[in-house]
């Protein structure tokens, strides 16, 4: 039987008009597909840049159900519910791109990153620190450590912190050499609580040890010796503030002056005060120089220019408020003393002034604090009462 070559002259053409007309259908829909998801795209670009976050919103959802594998408006989406607090929402875009198996690498990580951050906005700390763990190895690595480590800090897990500052440094990130000295001294306040005030002052001397220069552990480990009856000891670790002439110096004056009156340094205290006002005039340093004057029970200091009079030399350099309240305050040779409703109204307009602010935030507060309760920021408060920034 003899093959007939026809039939295959006619077939050839045949197919391959039947593919060119299926990749022609092919090449319409995709079109159709790319001209979509851009629309898509703009579309939603377009209100958010309105700040119309629920249009947009209803916009990616609605290219998300038209193309499910879409992974860029599934991170869209996730952001913008995070944004607008519906955490919830975020938790599930974010769930739903890492049971993808077609997920690439990259993009598994960066839901793992922002499953972390729906939970840590959340203030899920403990899912949002698992989550955080799963990214070590990851190019989100860095990201993670740091956020771990304020999640720490928010829960006073001082060691932990201490721990990822370690390798956040040997990474070399960043020096964590002044964050890691605070850890040591939240430690400490934290043993000093529960009693033992023997591995409190062991950890600031060896928080000194490494970080001579800190500023905090020698204010609070002179604090804890003045506590404890070590008077020579607490008055040779805080004078070392005064010497250098350090900026947080004045946090210590007053008890510079307890621990000198109870171990007779009474006059080498003076010349630390004395010298350290004269570089950085303070009114708590003024304060200490006064009550080391009643200390020594003279009204003189050591120039021979009496204390009563040392607030109103201050004024005329340094026009102050609290300064002058303080003056007023004080009872002068063969004069009545102030109404006491005038006295009042004094102080209460002082308290203000008298406070510390926190650079970073703002917040305000009676005490000094080294880290901010308000924006958590390390160092932010300056050493200086409002009146004086």
């Amino acid at each position: 039987m003899e093959f007939d070559l026809t039939w295959i002259l006619l077939g050839l053409p045949i197919a391959f008009g039947l593919g060119w007309i299926a990749s022609r259908l092919d090449l319409r829909q995709m079109r159709l597909a790319n001209r979509q998801a851009p629309r898509a795209y703009f579309k939603g670009l377009n209100y958010l840049l309105n700040e119309q976050q629920d249009q947009a919103i209803d916009t990616f959802i609605e290219a998300v159900q038209n193309d499910p594998d879409t992974s860029e408006l599934h991170f869209a989406l996730g952001n913008l519910f995070r944004r607008r607090g519906e955490y919830d929402r975020a938790v599930r875009v974010h769930e739903h791109l890492l049971s993808r198996a077609d997920l690439s690498s990259a993009d598994r990580q960066r839901a793992q990153h922002g499953l972390a951050m729906d939970y840590l906005k959340a203030g899920l700390l403990d899912r949002a620190e698992e989550a955080l763990r799963k990214l070590e190895g990851t190019s989100f690595e860095g990201q993670a450590r740091q956020a771990r480590m304020a999640i720490y800090e928010r829960s006073r897990e001082w060691h932990e912190a201490a721990a990822v500052a370690r390798l956040l440094e040997n990474s070399g990130e960043v020096d964590f050499s002044v964050r890691m000295a605070h850890y040591q001294c939240e430690q400490a306040k934290e043993s000093l609580q529960k009693g033992d005030g023997a591995s409190a002052q062991e950890l600031l001397l060896a928080c000194l040890d490494d970080q001579p220069h800190a500023a905090r552990p020698r204010i609070l480990l002179g604090q804890i010796q003045l506590g404890q009856g070590q008077f020579r000891a607490a008055f040779d670790t805080l004078a070392v503030l005064f010497e250098r002439h350090d900026v947080a110096a004045p946090l210590a004056a007053s008890n510079l002056v307890k621990a000198a009156g109870a171990c007779d340094m009474t006059a080498i205290a003076h010349q630390l005060l004395e010298a350290h006002y004269q570089s950085q005039a303070s009114i708590d340093v003024l304060n200490a120089i006064t009550e080391l004057a009643v200390v020594n029970g003279t009204q003189n200091g050591e120039t021979g220019t009496p204390s009563l009079h040392r607030y109103l030399s201050h004024l005329q350099k340094h026009p102050s408020l609290m300064a002058a309240s303080r003056w007023l305050s004080t009872v002068k040779p063969g004069q009545t003393p102030l109404p006491e409703p005038v006295q009042k109204a004094l102080d209460h307009a002082t308290k203000p002034l008298a406070r510390y602010r926190c650079a970073a935030c703002g917040f305000e507060a009676k005490e000094h604090y080294w880290h901010c309760p308000g924006c958590q920021a390390w160092d932010s408060y300056p050493p200086r009462r409002i009146e004086e920034i």
